[in-house]
């Protein structure tokens, strides 16, 4: 990080766990990406203790010093119940992409609660109709899960959606021409490197938060240290997406995760 060109790392959240409280999902691929409450609690605590404020997409993209920006992607009931204290409690701002068409189901967000979460400060973001692949669907499909989300979720809550993350990282150029022609002003990928002024806002990288990493890895990520590792998993996992295709994929990881 640089005062010429000064980096700002995304992070990536979901679900958090609770005791007694059923996840969403149970499959071991979603599973891991789930937090307690306690890790979530000492990570935002490591990004304070760094010295670092914790933001949301719109002013990250102003690359302020000392800072990362904090997403979540879903839109579970957990956002507002669980993670909105505890950034209050710090200070600290977060983006939250919401999928759009599972507003009000078990586990997610209800309307109300979504209008809650914006109206304690923090930044609503769409993730989609359904969380559907979108390098999968066809044109039809593409502007259902992108523009037809942001009217859903600008309709509920009456202002400007600015911001689209992609489901489980898959995008491609169609859903990149189709989400800037509905009006966002960014698009938030998977891949896990730091964004910078020069970075596209329609390729913003982000880097997953899973469950049991350490302190010291924990706090390198915030600092935008070794990435390249991680992207590097990255890169080969995106190559056997491509490869298998991203259901064969998913059912291939899904055996050797459960084994």
């Amino acid at each position: 990080m640089t005062a010429t060109d000064p980096s700002v790392v995304f992070l990536m959240y979901h679900e958090l766990a609770l005791p007694g409280r059923k996840l969403v999902e149970s499959a071991p691929g979603y599973a891991r990406y789930v937090l307690e409450k306690s890790e979530f609690e000492w990570q935002l605590r490591a990004i304070r203790d760094l010295g670092f404020r914790g933001i949301g997409v719109s002013q990250a993209l102003e690359f302020p010093s000392r800072s990362v920006a904090i997403t979540f992607d879903d839109g579970c009931e957990t956002d507002l119940v669980t993670a909105a204290p505890v950034l209050k409690q710090l200070g600290f701002g977060a983006t939250f992409y919401v999928v759009a068409g599972w507003i009000g189901k078990p586990g997610f967000l209800s309307a109300r609660q979504l209008r809650e979460l914006e109206d304690a400060g923090f930044e609503i973001g769409c993730h989609s109709m359904t969380h559907a692949y979108l390098s999968d669907l066809d044109p039809a499909g593409l502007y259902r899960e992108i523009r037809d989300a942001k009217d859903t979720l600008e309709q509920l809550l009456g202002g400007q959606i600015e911001h689209f993350s992609c489901p489980g990282g898959r995008c491609d150029e169609r859903a990149v021409a189709i989400a800037k022609e509905a009006g966002f002003e960014t698009v938030s990928t998977s891949v896990p490197r730091a964004n910078r002024s020069s970075t596209n806002p329609f390729s913003l990288g982000r880097v997953a938060i899973k469950r049991g990493v350490s302190a010291h890895g924990f706090q390198n990520i915030c600092r935008g240290r070794a990435l390249w590792k991680i992207e590097l998993s990255g890169d080969l996992r995106d190559r056997a997406k491509r490869t298998l295709g991203n259901h064969t994929y998913d059912r291939i990881r899904s055996l050797i995760l459960r084994s």
